[in-house]
């Protein structure tokens, strides 16, 4: 029985069918209001002038190579507290503004419209509604009512990837099925003026906000054609990115163990590419989260590919810093407009955060039957 538009099922699920999702091209926004390196350094001076490891902090901003962030607010009212209900609103309102269009790109970039989409997952971790923005939008912007909702909120940087992961299933049950997936990261508004530890000094540096959106089509489109996806927690690591939940708000706990995680996690991407008949030594493109230079500077080092290969995550975080779930999708958006590559060309997709977790997807680059990229 042939699926048809307006009911309330999808399309039979194939048993033998070869999947040929593919994840088109995302579009990407950041907020209007600037924060250079040379403005974080002096706030930092500014505001802690006595703390007894602001030097080590000051370093270790200069080392991450951001050299501009984008924030919801102008920074002097990102460095006040009102509390976490006001935030959590301003998270709301903020959401509801600069999401729909980011979506609507991501349609059109797709070739599809609201009524195409099947499931929207949508991934944030720097703040809260409950229902889920996903019902804002299907009520909002036309999509139908039977549309799945899959929000997404514990996985912090990680859930970028997971998203591509669980649009990739989806459409591989269910090829006639096109997913959306939502990424709406305001790590401003996570600031807290307490915390004074040479972590949260750090992170003060690093994060930035952005809104980016994506398409898995489960047929058609021009993109990466998603093959193999697969996870890897590093056994107890589970407090090394966390969240302290207080009355004023989150909290951020990063723990120093952190930059070295790619030891462990390079091998995990190995064996999924193995597992593959790949090897992740040799693949044509990479596009992973850049949750800072020593992150990208280890994965070259243990995956023994040149620097080079991570260039596109890594003007993701010189410009815009690391915007949480949302670096994977932007890093692809570099990608896309940088030409992408030769027809099935092969690559990795990743995404790494709390747990501590990998989300990684192996792909080829498709290219449209008329040439088109």
């Amino acid at each position: 029985m042939p699926f048809r538009r307006g009911t309330t099922s999808l399309p039979p699920r194939r048993k033998k069918a070869r999947s040929m999702a593919t994840l088109c091209r995302p579009a990407v926004s950041v907020p209007e209001h600037v924060l250079t390196m040379e403005d974080t350094l002096d706030l930092a001076r500014s505001r802690h002038p006595d703390h007894p490891q602001l030097p080590l902090a000051l370093r270790l901003i200069e080392n991450t190579g951001v050299r501009t962030r984008h924030i919801v607010q102008p920074i002097e009212e990102t460095l006040r507290h009102p509390g976490f209900e006001e935030r959590n609103n301003l998270y709301e309102a903020e959401a509801k503004t600069r999401v729909p269009p980011v979506v609507q790109r991501a349609l059109d970039d797709a070739e599809l419209l609201t009524t195409d989409i099947d499931m929207i997952i949508y991934v944030s971790c720097t703040g809260f509604m409950m229902p889920s923005l996903t019902a804002w939008l299907i009520n909002t912007m036309g999509f139908k009512s039977d549309t799945r909702q899959v929000p997404i909120a514990q996985l912090g940087c990680a859930a970028g990837g997971a998203a591509i992961n669980r649009a990739h299933d989806f459409c591989s049950a269910y090829p006639d099925a096109n997913a959306l997936i939502v990424a709406c990261e305001f790590c401003s508004l996570c600031y807290q003026p307490t915390d004074l530890g040479v972590g949260s000094l750090l992170s003060n540096g690093l994060f930035g906000d952005g809104v980016a959106a994506a398409v898995v089509r489960g047929s058609g489109g021009t993109g990466v054609t998603l093959e193999r996806n697969g996870s890897y927690l590093i056994p107890k690591t589970e407090e090394w990115i966390a969240y302290d939940v207080r009355a004023t708000g989150f909290h951020f706990l990063l723990d120093k163990r952190v930059p070295t995680t790619m030891e462990p996690l390079a091998p995990a991407l190995q064996e999924l590419a193995k597992q593959h008949g790949w090897d992740a030594s040799d693949l044509d493109f990479y596009i992973v989260h850049a949750g800072g230079p020593r992150i990208l500077d280890d994965l070259s080092t243990f995956l023994d590919v040149p620097s080079e290969a991570f260039r596109f995550s890594r003007a993701t975080l010189t410009e815009y810093g690391n915007i949480a779930s949302a670096v994977v999708l932007d890093a692809l958006r570099r990608f896309f407009e940088a030409g992408g590559a030769e027809h099935s060309a092969r690559g990795l997709l990743a995404g790494f955060g709390p747990g501590i977790t990998a989300e990684m997807t192996l792909g080829r680059w498709h290219a449209s039957p008329d040439g088109r990229k």
